[in-house]
């Protein structure tokens, strides 16, 4: 396994006979989810780059950047169980910003100002900027992303197609403990308790979806909103039911014929997302 902390060693390293070259832009603290990516992207290409890069630009509070769990020796174990054959990239912040760590403005279609770009104002322009660094200087042919981030995924594919990127984005279903939770590397910060109240994220889009085509959308916020109260542990943040390509959230006065629904929730000081389709 070949492991670069710099881009300029990795861009020499890069060549015909390492593509297509599929890559899984990473934070760290690895866990099934990124490893399902990982093992698409070995199955379709060439060679696979993984980069572990806590991007500070893309962190609205101070607490949560301190607080991301990092243990770089242990994702390395876990990528070479699943393959030698992977590169990866672990820069220092001046290897991808340079001496000045500040995001770039992209345009994104009002995709950054709902949901997550509401509550997280500046959150999309840190990750485009990090994540647009890294398809200019090592051009991957595909990138991984998993739609339990799916406002993200919208949003790289975006500025992919709107930029004329040479990188094609794939986005792979979300992977979930039995239980239903999305696998998230926040998830290792709950207590027990917690972690049991943290499977109702996945219960109320279940819900949502059995529901959504039966009473008017508003109705069903107004029943999610219920499903949380009757739960103490657990603030329900926002749910919303909208237009998967676009983000636009639906008419309250219609039921829903065809969506995808979004939850945030907090449980304590962490907060969770999740996402399903409703066909």
């Amino acid at each position: 396994m070949k492991v670069f902390k710099t881009s300029q060693l990795l861009v020499k390293y890069l060549s015909k006979k390492t593509r297509p070259l599929g890559m899984v832009p990473t934070m760290g603290a690895l866990h099934l989810g990124h490893l399902s990516l990982i093992k698409r992207a070995l199955k379709e290409n060439k060679s696979v780059l993984v980069s572990i890069f806590v991007n500070p630009t893309q962190f609205d509070n101070k607490n949560d950047l301190e607080n991301y769990p990092i243990n770089i020796n242990k994702d390395l174990i876990e990528l070479r169980k699943v393959s030698e054959k992977i590169i990866v990239y672990i820069p220092k912040v001046d290897d991808v910003f340079g001496n000045i760590t500040k995001s770039k403005p992209f345009e994104l279609a009002g995709l950054d100002r709902v949901m997550e770009g509401k509550k997280r104002p500046g959150h999309f322009q840190g990750v485009t900027t990090v994540v647009f660094h890294f398809f200019k200087t090592f051009a991957p042919d595909f990138a991984y992303f998993g739609e339990k981030d799916f406002q993200q995924l919208l949003i790289i594919d975006h500025i992919s197609r709107t930029l004329k990127l040479k990188t094609k984005i794939i986005g792979c279903p979300i992977i979930r403990e039995n239980d239903g939770l999305a696998m998230s590397s926040r998830n290792s910060f709950l207590t027990s308790d917690q972690r049991k109240l943290a499977s109702l994220l996945f219960e109320c889009l279940q819900l949502a979806k059995s529901n959504a085509k039966k009473i008017p959308y508003s109705s069903l916020k107004t029943l999610i909103s219920n499903f949380f109260e009757k739960n103490e542990g657990i603030a329900l943040d926002y749910f919303i039911v909208a237009n998967p390509k676009t983000l636009k959230e639906f008419d309250l006065g219609q039921p829903i014929d065809k969506g995808r629904s979004f939850v945030a929730a907090t449980l304590g000081k962490i907060r969770l997302i999740d996402n399903l389709d409703i066909p």
